[in-house]
């Protein structure tokens, strides 16, 4: 009786802690953290990547610079110049024409997509048709002199060989202002490296005056001969 009464109060205290629960606690997490060293990670760069992963990053941004094309861009940012329509497609809103971006914009860059997608049916406005010349006065003869012929703006068709006149109609069909959807532009469709390298302004590709595109393309055929275009247009 006296033995049962000793041991009421030891089975009503609170039972004594498990060490050994305790031990392989502290052993499971002291191998976590080898595990994340040896790997180069530590806690505080695993609690990063967890908060980046619950808080994704929001899309890049581009600031437009002078000189900037849509294709150049989509160069320097996805190393694919003919991925400008991405960019032009995520920017929509802002953009109206394809060729006609500022400095100063900032664009949305989103990822690339498994598919580029297709380039919009009209690049930039439709070339206003130039005022017809007056007529000069009409000379007293029997005979009728032709109406002039109008001409429309951003054309050209003064190219001094047949050469040249060649590629200008196989390239661009005498539009001195296009920009086609893999980036090339004018009347020899130069992309922006090959404009560069043949002496062209960075700061005019998109833009560049006829003469200007008449003294790169001489330059072209002076340093690379009719290789640049030939196997091309079969001029």
């Amino acid at each position: 009786m006296a033995a049962a009464v000793c041991l009421a109060p030891q089975a009503q205290a609170d039972p004594a802690p498990d060490h050994a629960a305790q031990a392989a606690a502290a052993t499971q997490t002291a191998t976590f953290a080898d595990a994340l060293s040896q790997r180069g990670i530590s806690s505080a760069g695993l609690s990063a990547a967890v908060q980046t992963t619950a808080n994704p990053a929001r899309p890049a941004r581009y600031t437009v610079r002078s000189g900037d094309s849509l294709s150049a861009i989509a160069g320097k940012i996805y190393h694919k110049q003919n991925a400008w329509t991405v960019l032009y497609w995520a920017n929509r809103g802002t953009i109206h024409w394809a060729n006609m971006i500022s400095e100063g914009q900032v664009l949305k860059v989103p990822a690339l997509p498994a598919k580029i997608p297709a380039a919009p049916s009209q690049l930039g406005p439709a070339p206003a048709p130039a005022p017809a010349p007056a007529a000069a006065p009409a000379a007293v003869s029997s005979s009728t002199s032709a109406p002039a012929r109008a001409t429309v703006s951003g054309s050209y068709s003064g190219a001094s060989g047949s050469y040249q006149a060649c590629v200008i109609a196989r390239e661009s069909g005498g539009n001195s202002q296009v920009m086609n959807s893999s980036g090339h532009y004018g009347l020899y469709q130069f992309s922006a490296g090959t404009w560069a390298a043949y002496g062209g302004s960075s700061a005019s590709f998109g833009h560049a005056s006829v003469s200007e595109q008449n003294r790169v393309f001489n330059n072209a055929m002076a340093q690379g001969g009719q290789s640049n275009w030939s196997p091309y247009d079969g001029c």
